[in-house]
């Protein structure tokens, strides 16, 4: 919140909405969770698919 001037403008707009600091950290942690979920989650034409082999 002290750094990053995305978080910065994020936390100013939703204090002029009316949320208390809990509030918005909670609302940054579940943001960082979404976007590291997609980064970490496997992309299914970057997976390994099985090769057949000859018998």
């Amino acid at each position: 919140m002290r750094h990053d001037t995305r978080t910065q403008a994020y936390v100013q707009r939703r204090t002029t909405e009316g949320l208390t600091k809990k509030d918005i950290i909670r609302c940054l942690k579940r943001a960082i969770a979404r976007e590291m979920y997609h980064l970490l989650r496997p992309h299914p034409q970057h997976q390994d698919t099985p090769t057949k082999t000859a018998a």
